[in-house]
C-alpha cells in the first residue's frame, strides 16, 4: 500500500489542513479587528488636543514661570495652563511614575489617556538616552526645561530641541534621543496609543521587573482609557 493511501496519513493530512485553515481564518480575523480598530481611533473627530495649542501652553507656562525657575515650578506652570485650557479632559492626580521605554528612564505624570490621544509630563532631573520608539501615532514633545538631542538613523547630525521647541516624531519613524542633563517636556501623542503600550510595558518585563511601577503604569494609563471610553471619549 502506498503511504498516502494509509488512513493513518490521510488522516495527519486532514488534520494538518483543519488547523492551516483555522489559523489562517484566525489571523484573519485579528487582521480585520486590527484594521476597523486603526480606522475608527484614527478618526481626527476623536482629537480634542492641538499640538500647536499646547506648543502655546508650554511656552505660557515658562514664561509665567520665569527665569532661572526651577524644574518643579515651570512643570507646575505648565500643568496649570493645560488644566485651565481643557478643563474636561485633562487632569492631575499628583503621582509621578517611573518609565522605562526603548532603553532610557524617566518620569511621568498622566494627564489624559484615552484610545486615540495621550498627554504626559515627561522627564527627568539627571539626564538620559535611548530608542524614541516606532508607533502608529504622531508624537509632540514640546521641551520645557533643558535640552533634548536626537538623530534618526541617516542623521550625521545632531538635532537640538530647547525650551519652546516642538520636536514632532512622525507615525512610523523613530529616532535615537538624548536629554544630557536635566530636562522635562509636555509630550502630546495622537493616533493608535493602545499599540505604544508594547514599547511602553517592554523594558518593565525584560528589564526591570518592577512590579509597582508596572501596577503604576496601568493605573496610571490603561485604566484611564477605560474611564474615558465608558465617557465616549475614544
Amino acid at each position: 500500500m502506498c503511504i498516502r493511501d494509509s488512513p493513518l496519513y490521510l488522516l495527519i493530512m486532514g488534520c494538518c489542513c483543519i488547523f492551516s485553515f483555522k489559523g489562517l481564518f484566525t489571523l484573519l480575523v485579528i487582521a480585520c479587528i486590527a484594521i476597523g480598530f486603526e480606522i475608527v481611533v484614527d478618526d481626527k473627530k476623536n482629537f480634542v488636543f492641538d499640538e500647536k495649542n499646547l506648543q502655546k501652553i508650554a511656552q505660557a507656562g515658562v514664561a509665567k514661570a520665569g527665569p532661572n525657575a526651577t524644574e518643579e515650578k515651570v512643570v507646575m506652570a505648565v500643568i496649570d495652563g493645560v488644566l485651565a485650557a481643557y478643563p474636561k479632559y485633562a487632569k492631575y492626580s499628583g503621582e509621578w511614575i517611573f518609565n522605562n521605554a526603548g532603553g532610557a528612564m524617566g518620569t511621568m505624570t498622566v494627564l489624559h489617556a484615552s484610545f486615540s490621544e495621550y498627554l504626559i509630563l515627561f522627564g527627568n532631573p539627571t539626564g538620559t538616552e535611548g530608542h524614541t520608539g516606532r508607533f502608529i501615532a504622531d508624537d509632540y514633545f514640546t521641551i520645557i526645561y533643558g535640552e533634548q538631542w536626537a538623530a534618526a538613523a541617516n542623521g550625521l547630525t545632531k538635532e537640538i530641541y530647547r525650551v519652546g521647541d516642538q520636536h514632532h516624531l512622525p507615525r512610523y519613524v523613530a529616532k535615537q534621543y538624548r536629554m544630557p542633563d536635566a530636562c522635562f517636556a509636555l509630550e502630546y501623542a495622537k493616533g493608535n496609543i493602545p499599540s505604544m503600550l508594547f514599547f511602553g510595558f517592554a523594558d518593565l518585563f525584560t528589564s526591570t521587573l518592577d512590579i509597582v511601577t508596572l501596577w503604576q503604569t496601568i493605573k496610571g494609563s490603561t485604566v484611564l482609557m477605560l474611564e474615558n471610553a465608558m465617557q465616549g471619549k475614544i
